[in-house]
């Protein structure tokens, strides 16, 4: 049997967007710290602070034993990077994914950040991979497809030479990390399930320069790209409404 998809109440998608709007204002506050320099950890000990001191929990800290309130990833690193020693250096791309949780419920966004100055492959597959988000959030409304956000995703970054990485997928959010329905980044536009008002999920590409094929590190967490390119992500939770979806991890 499929996992059941939950439509959302108002009062339930008004407390996703308190969780959600908490979740980027701590990566505004990552764009204001980020400098070479910092280690990963110490980054992620500041996100910690930063989310408890506003009586929320970072929802990766001791999720299946993660170890960090946050997932960073540099440069080949595609997405769940264990914070630790790594340095961030100049002409880095950063990815800080961050999921709170307050009143029990869950925000979930991700964001690139360029440590300037860096190579032009790297704002270009950044930008591209901002667009490609932009462009698969306009295709969701009632009564639209899964397969038409894969389709745009696809349409926007195979062209410029990029790809989709095909083994992490958008979910679901609510009072659990991780619900129904999955959300594939490539696919063909008029082909899955339809979408319903008051469903609430993430969108969150994932794309390298390379080839889209990824590995785990020893840490049985961090993903990294196959062929050693730049990966970049962007990620937000939205909800479908009738004549579009609403972002709801602005701040």
């Amino acid at each position: 049997m499929a996992p059941l998809i939950l439509i959302k109440s108002a009062k339930e998608i008004e407390k996703i967007r308190r969780s959600g709007q908490l979740a980027a204002q701590t990566l505004d506050y990552v764009g204001e710290i980020l400098k070479p320099g910092l280690t990963t950890l110490e980054l992620d000990k500041l996100i910690n602070q930063y989310v408890t001191e506003r009586d929320a929990i970072p929802a990766t800290l001791g999720y299946k034993g993660f170890p960090g309130s946050s997932c960073i990833s540099i440069n080949e690193e595609v997405v769940h990077g264990v914070p630790g020693p790594r340095v961030i250096q100049t002409g880095d791309l950063v990815k800080v994914d961050v999921t709170t949780i307050l009143d029990g419920y869950y925000g979930d966004t991700a964001r690139s950040y360029l440590i300037e100055p860096v190579p032009d492959e790297a704002r270009r597959l950044m930008e591209t991979t901002k667009k490609a988000l932009d462009l698969a959030i306009q295709t969701v409304r009632h009564g639209s497809r899964l397969g038409d956000i894969g389709a745009a995703v696809q349409a926007c970054v195979e062209p410029a030479g990029f790809s989709v990485v095909r083994n992490f997928v958008g979910h679901g959010v609510g009072v659990r990390f991780h619900e129904a329905p999955n959300i594939p980044h490539f696919g063909q536009a008029g082909t899955g399930k339809r979408l319903k008002s008051g469903m609430v999920f993430t969108i969150e590409p994932m794309i390298n320069a390379g080839d889209w094929r990824v590995r785990i590190l020893a840490d049985n967490w961090t993903a990294v790209t196959a062929d050693g390119s730049l990966s970049a992500q962007f990620e937000h939770t939205l909800v479908v409404t009738a004549s579009g979806s609403e972002i709801l991890t602005l701040s």
